[in-house]
């Protein structure tokens, strides 16, 4: 695009914006879905959970107004003991520390003259009542600058109690989608979420992976757009079919503790090294909506 294109590109942020929209609305429909349908096995007595909406606001330093978003929280269901998907258009100006990363890891010398930005995306994460049901992470997101723009996202699985099957269902849904556009995605994705999710102080991963992308353009928006709706889109066939599988099944004690403990990782991983968190607080973004991805309960050793 040129210099003129990218400083616009109005129509390209709508139709984003409108689309992370529709999938938060196709989510959200298919997990109070898995609610309604859970009636047997554990937690099958509880009421079945929906999710309670709200707006949130994102103000400028002069209190004008910078976007905002729909939060959407269940709690305490019988499927999801806490899932949360949020969706956000937010735009304003950089702050020193995040031009100053931005110039240098998208080579953009030009953010220090002009530190504009537009953001779009939805996020979601996912904790689960029977710790045999793996919790998952979702986002797909746009991010533009009047100097340049790009798609980034993924999805990857965390279960407290592995499953090989379900590791490999849900990493071969996630291929599939990656091959329908080119071939090479998968194996450089996977591999960049195997880094991604990694816990330094840990040694150890986050979870079993998935894919993971960021700076994504390859100077063709609408392919790259689409690509990213791709990802987007295998979420519910990757993850709802783990869950249908796993959710009935009896657990015991230690099986909880295991996953009360898998989900402090978690939460070290999100508050430490999360670059998506540390954005969202850094640039005034509503703190409950970024710190939606924490888990109810949590357990260290």
């Amino acid at each position: 695009m040129s210099s003129t294109e990218i400083s616009e590109m109005q129509d390209e942020k709508q139709q984003a914006s409108a689309w992370f929209r529709t999938l938060r609305d196709e989510i959200v429909a298919r997990f109070e879905a898995l609610e309604d349908s859970h009636a047997a096995g554990p937690f099958s007595d509880q009421p079945a959970g929906r999710f309670e909406v709200s707006e949130t606001k994102r103000t400028s330093d002069d209190g004008s107004d910078a976007g905002g978003g729909l939060m959407s929280v269940m709690r305490g269901g019988r499927v999801f003991e806490k899932v949360g998907v949020n969706i956000s258009t937010v735009h304003g100006t950089l702050g020193e520390r995040a031009v100053a990363a931005m110039a240098a890891r998208k080579d953009l010398p030009g953010m220090k003259d002009d530190p504009r930005f537009w953001a779009a995306g939805i996020s979601l994460v996912a904790h689960m009542q029977n710790p045999h049901c793996p919790a998952v992470h979702m986002n797909t997101r746009m991010f533009w600058t009047p100097h340049g723009w790009w798609f980034g996202g993924g999805s990857d699985l965390n279960p407290a109690l592995e499953y090989e099957a379900d590791t490999a269902d849900f990493h071969g849904v996630q291929k599939a989608a990656c091959d329908a556009h080119d071939e090479t995605y998968y194996d450089q994705f996977k591999a960049w979420a195997d880094e991604y999710f990694f816990v330094p102080h840990r040694g150890r991963a986050r979870g079993v992976g998935g894919i993971f992308f960021d700076d994504h353009n390859t100077g063709d928006w609408a392919t790259d757009f689409a690509f990213l709706q791709s990802v987007g889109q295998a979420f519910l066939p990757a993850f709802v079919p783990l869950i249908e599988r796993r959710r009935e099944t009896d657990f015991t004690e230690a099986d909880k503790d295991a996953q009360l403990v898998h989900r402090g990782l978690y939460a070290e991983y999100n508050l430490v090294w999360d670059r998506g968190t540390k954005f969202g607080l850094e640039t005034g973004h509503d703190a409950n909506a970024v710190l939606m991805s924490l888990p109810p309960m949590a357990k260290w050793v």
